[in-house]
């Protein structure tokens, strides 16, 4: 019986010593996604661990399961301080590891402990399946002129998986989505290096990048087309009698425009702009304008 209790009492000393007893690891960092096959700086899974003694280290990538998937370094020494190994996304065998979580084992043999990184802060995903994007405009027609109409474009999106929203114009690059939630809107008002694109209809390219950084291929990107529209006239030629008023359609959203025609000038709104013609015969300008854009057209006058 006093055996028993002796032994009882050392075993208690000893798992009391090792609670107390620091990690022989420390200020783990472990990339949380990537993707070995997306090509870009995350093709690679970064195991980053600071030992506080220098060591003989085996580390293994497990599935979630616990099943060994690919030893990193066997009996392999480390030096006190950080160091870094790297997963490729292959198995012992050479083969490509299926999607899906990984846990990482780290053997100490000189402290003689083996530790498994807890979850969820120690996981790693890989992934290599490219996100789907459906992307829908809130209008096809915008005027990025500054008078709070219609002044950008909204392109809402569904996501199949978290990633960043890419919006292209031909191969540059516009926006990309700060957050990387499965549903949400990004806004295009017009600019390209901060300059206002000139009006016509453009063709905007969606794409995506996931957290393991496997992004849409350009081929494969949702496209939308918009138009931009300042303010337009029907018609760049218009013959007119002497001293007679003509219409003209004029297509803006602003509320009100000015106009000039030789030498009067004036403010309409609406649709159609109703002026009179000069009462000389020959060729004039007519100019509409609103914040800062303009059209013309040639007016006749017989």
């Amino acid at each position: 019986m006093l055996g028993l209790l002796i032994a009882t009492a050392a075993a208690f000393a000893i798992t009391e010593k090792l609670k107390l007893e620091k990690s022989p690891i420390t200020g783990t960092f472990v990339s949380s996604a990537f993707s070995p096959v997306c090509g870009c700086a995350r093709n690679k899974a970064n195991i980053s661990v600071k030992f506080r003694k220098k060591d003989t280290v085996t580390v293994t990538v497990l599935t979630a399961g616990r099943k060994p998937v690919r030893t990193l370094v066997e009996g392999t020494p480390v030096q006190r301080g950080r160091n870094i190994f790297r997963w490729d996304g292959k198995t012992d065998a050479g083969t490509q590891a299926p999607d899906g979580s990984y846990r990482v084992e780290i053997h100490l043999a000189d402290a003689h402990r083996t530790i498994l990184l807890p979850t969820p802060q120690n996981t790693i995903e890989l992934d290599t399946k490219t996100p789907v994007v459906i992307p829908v405009v809130n209008r096809t027609e915008f005027s990025p002129d500054g008078d709070h109409q219609a002044d950008a474009v909204t392109i809402h999106f569904t996501l199949s998986e978290p990633a960043h929203v890419l919006v292209y114009l031909g191969d540059r690059l516009l926006i990309r989505s700060r957050s990387h939630t499965t549903k949400g809107s990004v806004t295009w008002s017009g600019r390209t290096d901060a300059h206002l694109h000139p009006p016509g209809t453009v063709t905007l390219s969606i794409g995506a990048v996931d957290l393991a950084g496997n992004a849409i291929p350009a081929a494969q990107r949702p496209q939308v087309q918009v138009t931009i529209r300042y303010i337009t006239l029907a018609n760049h030629r218009i013959a007119a009698a002497a001293g007679k008023r003509f219409d003209i359609g004029v297509s803006t959203d602003a509320r009100r425009y000015g106009w000039l025609l030789g030498s009067r000038h004036g403010f309409a709104h609406g649709p159609v702009l109703r002026v009179r013609a000069p009462r000389q015969p020959g060729r004039y300008v007519l100019v509409v304008t609103t914040h800062g854009h303009s059209d013309r057209a040639v007016v006749t006058v017989k």
